[in-house]
């Protein structure tokens, strides 16, 4: 499962990083446990390991029922395979909440990259947009549900603003997050 026969010959202070972490966890499933904590299972993991221990993870859970919990800093590479998540900040448990609940309340937003923001945010507010913000002096965060990107581009090179790019986003498990914590620095 793990694809490590091609090594078995091999002394383990051989292995790569990768390969250590793979076969950490196949001697964690070997017993079948109903519970398996992973901590930063991907860690030194290349894209293809990373695949495949998303497989396996999904895998473990639909076929042999092994609830598997993970402990990660990178919430990228875990948010398209987990049912829940639980937000852990400094040592508390902010919320524990499925990923469908973030996916349907997540903020969707345009971000627009150009090189004259106060231009654009001007033309913005005459087309009624005035849900956005500006980052970073040149990129520009649109929160109108009903905004669309192909009218956005339309207009502003109509006004004569460059578009460095234009694209919609939605809000990832990392974004929630970082407004989860934001939340309780406020209220502290």
């Amino acid at each position: 499962m793990l694809d490590l026969k091609a090594a078995a010959d091999k002394p383990v202070k051989s292995y790569s990083l990768g390969m250590k972490q793979r076969l950490g966890l196949a001697r964690a499933i070997l017993a079948r446990p109903e519970l398996l904590i992973l901590d930063e299972p991907t860690n030194g993991l290349d894209p293809a390991g990373l695949k495949q221990i998303r497989e396996l993870m999904a895998l473990l859970c639909r076929e042999y029922g092994i609830t598997v919990l993970v402990s990660t800093h990178i919430l990228s590479e875990i948010e398209s395979i987990v049912d829940t998540v639980g937000m852990i900040h400094h040592g508390e448990l902010l919320k524990e909440v499925s990923m469908a609940e973030i996916r349907e309340t997540g903020r969707a937003y345009i971000e627009l990259s150009v090189p004259d923001t106060r231009k654009a945010a001007y033309v913005l507010t005459e087309m009624g947009y005035g849900n956005f913000r500006i980052f970073d002096n040149e990129k520009i965060r649109i929160y109108d549900r009903k905004a669309s990107p192909q009218e956005i581009s339309k207009t502003l090179a109509l006004n004569e603003v460059e578009i460095i790019g234009i694209g919609k986003v939605s809000e990832s498990l990392e974004d929630y997050f970082l407004k989860m914590t934001e939340e309780v620095r406020d209220n502290d």
